[in-house]
This record gives C-alpha cells, sequence and structure tokens, in this order.
C-alpha cells in the first residue's frame, strides 16, 4: 500500500504548482499517466482482464479530457506537462 502512496506522492511532487497542490488538472494528469503506465504493465501479463482493461479505457479519456482542457485554458502549461511526461501531442 504505501508503495502505491510513493508513486502518487513523486507524480503530484513532479508538477504540482505549489506544496498543497493536489487538484491542478496538471497533478492529475500526472497521477492518471503513473496510473495508465502501471495497469499497461499489469495488462500485457493479464491478457483476459477484461474489467482491468476497461478501466484502463477509462482513465485514457479521463487524461484526455484533463489535457484538452488545460490546452485550451492554459497552452504553456500545456507544453510543458507534455515534454515532462512524454504525451503525444
Amino acid at each position: 500500500m504505501s508503495n502505491k502512496k510513493e508513486l502518487k506522492s513523486k507524480a503530484i511532487k513532479n508538477v504540482a504548482r505549489n506544496d498543497t497542490d493536489t487538484g491542478s488538472p496538471e497533478v492529475q494528469i500526472s497521477i492518471l499517466t503513473e496510473k495508465i503506465t502501471n495497469l499497461s504493465e499489469h495488462l500485457k501479463i493479464n491478457k483476459k482482464d477484461l474489467h482491468s482493461t476497461r478501466g484502463l479505457l477509462q482513465m485514457v479519456a479521463d487524461r484526455r479530457r484533463l489535457t484538452k482542457y488545460l490546452k485550451r485554458k492554459n497552452p504553456e502549461a500545456w507544453e510543458k506537462l507534455s515534454k515532462k511526461l512524454n504525451l503525444k501531442k
């Protein structure tokens, strides 16, 4: 359990605007990216896990929605974040 907390706190610390920032779009995208990476590794091993596949697709859709919002509201922040997290444009 502490492993998940450490990964989440690392993802937050990487892109947070300040020390108490936990809900900005940048932080949410970073957390989702970390979850997507971990779940895709799980699905490489467990190909028939359809429930997790559905969850992965939902997370990807959520991240896409957040990135579109960030790109529309703050293009400079979106550019920095996409470079930092290696996201496609």
